[in-house]
């Protein structure tokens, strides 16, 4: 089954059992922010439909803005605390160790812009996941970790939902 057609078949759910969208969009964006299995979750095209159904009036903003900002936030503070607790277990298994040049520039662009790099960091593909990790790898204080990742979650899943939600028509053709 392709990415395209996971998707869809989530979106045509979400849209038929709608009592369950809030906690699959909540868990598909605590995926994306999760260090590791943010590689292999579309929350970024399912919150994409999302925004579309709520343009239509079939799921409500608020809720849907809340949950994905809170699987965001819980995503992106489990991954700072694997990164804190289990640096070098983290940094040297399956499937980072595969990838040193992505750790590198996580690594790079977390020192480079710190705090900021955390905020600016959920907005990059596959930097999200992983700059949290470093950053807590980093021993990054939490206090300044939590400003970032809570201050940024909300934008993010704002940015994410705000296309369909305003009635941008190109999404009508992906998911309609």
């Amino acid at each position: 089954m392709s990415l395209n057609e996971i998707t869809h078949t989530i979106m045509q759910f979400i849209e038929n059992h709608q009592i369950w969208a809030l906690p699959i969009i909540f868990l598909l964006a605590f995926g994306e922010s999760l260090a590791i299995i943010s590689l292999v979750v579309p929350a970024t095209a399912i919150l994409l439909g999302a925004g579309a159904l709520i343009g239509t009036g079939t799921l409500s903003f608020v809720p849907v803005l809340i949950a994905a900002s809170l699987g965001a936030a819980l995503g992106d503070l489990i991954s700072y605390w694997l990164g804190k607790h289990y640096h070098h277990q983290v940094i040297h298994s399956w499937p980072l160790k595969n990838h040193p040049k992505l750790v590198f520039r996580a690594e790079q662009f977390f020192e480079r812009y710190g705090t900021l790099g955390v905020f600016i960091g959920r907005f990059f593909g596959p930097l999200r996941a992983i700059v949290p990790l470093i950053a807590g790898a980093m021993h990054m204080p939490t206090t300044k970790f939590n400003l970032a990742n809570i201050t940024s979650a909300p934008i993010w899943a704002f940015v994410l939902l705000a296309p369909g939600t305003f009635g941008v028509p190109w999404l009508e053709t992906l998911f309609g």
